[in-house]
């Protein structure tokens, strides 16, 4: 359905998320390519982008509202994003970058858009569909995206197939990454005795029993010694089994659940035995907190990785990019070749493929923005970033020389967004936010049931779910089905 890309990584920069109100902003600093490089850049870009003089959206400024920070960079030791280098560099264009907290995203975006002040654009996130677009918060692409054009044809079908509504597309996706990942310090795996976990995974047998093993052999709540911490964990582990909780129905366009699947209980069952053999960090015995709640950089994805007090750090690929003295102070001495991952481990009872989420890497406009036409000439330029190989090189070798990233960890993250653009064994997961929030807060309930101080056995969790979702799927389809026929917003 769609071309198996060699991946970039354009998620590396998390430098200013999670910005509380009244904090100091970290400064963008200018860091610039080789002459070299950027000239190998700015020519390969000929061949695949529009000329600088034609091109709808040069010389313009877009403004871009989130809560990270992909573009600007913030400190020596990180890369430089080569789709805006170009954005900049053969467009003449710039980037303001409008901030916000996590939990206020939404919020505030709804708050600028009511008092006219718009931003043009906002990353794309399964969390925004479908809700978002029968919201009215985000505008269709197809008036600023040619999806026929030789730069998007292997990646439209994605778009049409996941995101789109009544043939109108509502997130512009650049590029397909893989979902979460294990990080793990190796000098913590060899002093347990452990299989490498990457060894394990390149002969075929990473699997939720050898998973399962190493965490329950690890684990001591006496000595507060977890396999697991932060809040990615439970749904991932979830959603190793290959099935979402609810997913798309892509012949009938309409919403669906999963819960008579048995892969989905065998991933309950694995989450139930973790939670009940004390293998995660008890939030409800911390006010729900993850451990040092929140006061280190690492501890949205576990903390105590570096210490031997984690086994598995859970989280996008993003979470352990950043500079060699980040990294090495809160997950693995990277210098040490102490750091590396792997993608969630499969189910030894599924189908035999290893799953890992095809998430889109991409931007939503947002309605009534002023410069979208920027916009989509800023993913044309984060598009040909992620086909061109003269680019995808010069990105390998800035990980390689700034964040010192071994070739064996270049491998796996081939290897996982390989995994991701195969198109026989995808898996979209649409975020709670996106469904709604009564469909939400019933997969959350069944996705988050790993880290419950009452953690439920799959038939109470169907029971208590099973008929409630459904109602508000029904809901959620018709909804669907009145924006398509009658443009009625949610």
């Amino acid at each position: 359905m769609f071309k198996k890309l060699s991946a970039v990584f354009l998620a590396l920069l998390m430098i200013a998320a999670l910005v509380g109100c009244g904090a100091q902003r970290r400064q963008p600093i200018e860091l610039t390519l080789s002459t070299e490089d950027a000239e190998a850049i700015l020519n390969a870009a000929g061949i695949y982008l529009p000329d600088p003089e034609a091109a709808p959206g040069a010389g313009t400024t877009v403004k871009w509202y989130s809560w990270f920070d992909t573009f600007h960079n913030y400190s020596e030791g990180e890369v430089v994003n080569t789709g805006f280098f170009t954005f900049r560099e053969r467009y003449g264009c710039d980037l303001e970058y409008i901030e916000c907290t996590w939990d206020e995203r939404f919020s505030r975006l709804a708050t600028l858009m009511l008092g006219g002040t718009p931003p043009d654009f906002y990353n794309g996130e399964t969390e925004n569909f479908p809700y978002y677009a029968l919201h009215g918060t985000f505008a269709p692409i197809n008036d600023y995206i040619d999806l026929d054009d030789p730069l998007w044809a292997d990646i439209a079908d994605y778009m049409r197939t996941y995101f789109s509504i009544g043939g109108d597309v509502y997130l512009l996706c650049t590029d397909l990454y893989f979902g979460s990942i294990l990080a793990y310090n190796r000098r913590i795996i060899e002093e347990y005795g452990f299989d490498d976990p990457a060894e394990l995974f390149y002969n075929n047998d990473w699997t939720w029993d050898e998973f399962y093993d190493m965490a329950t052999s690890f684990s001591d709540a006496d000595d507060e010694r977890y396999a697991l911490d932060g809040w990615f964990y439970s749904k991932s582990l979830q959603r190793s089994c290959g099935l979402p909780v609810v997913s798309l129905d892509t012949a009938t366009g309409k919403f669906v659940s999963n819960l008579d699947d048995p892969r989905l209980e065998r991933a309950g069952n694995l989450l139930y035995d973790l939670n009940k053999n004390e293998c995660i960090w008890p939030y409800y015995n911390h006010g729900w907190q993850v451990r040092n709640q929140g006061n280190s950089s690492a501890a949205d994805f576990g903390d105590g990785l570096k210490e031997g007090d984690l086994l598995f750090s859970c989280g996008g690929p993003y979470h352990i990019t950043g500079t060699v003295e980040e990294i090495s102070a809160e997950y693995a001495d990277v210098t040490e070749n102490e750091l590396m991952f792997v993608p969630m481990p499969r189910d030894p009872d599924g189908d035999g493929i290893q799953y890992v989420e095809s998430d889109p890497m991409g931007y939503c406009i947002v309605k009534n923005a002023e410069n979208p036409e920027g916009v989509a000439l800023l993913a044309a330029c984060d598009r040909f970033k992620a086909i061109d190989p003269t680019v995808m090189s010069i990105d390998r070798l800035q990980k390689i020389e700034k964040y010192l990233w071994t070739d064996e960890m270049m491998d796996m993250y081939d290897l996982c967004v390989d995994l991701a653009n195969r198109s026989e064994n995808v898996l979209i997961s649409y975020d709670e936010q996106g469904l709604g929030s009564q469909v939400g807060s019933a997969i959350e309930t069944i996705e988050r049931n790993g880290m419950q101080s009452a953690t439920s056995t799959w038939a109470q969790l169907k029971e208590n779910t099973a008929d409630q979702l459904q109602y508000y799927l029904d809901d959620l389809n018709a909804r669907v089905e009145a924006f398509e026929t009658s443009g009625t917003v949610w």
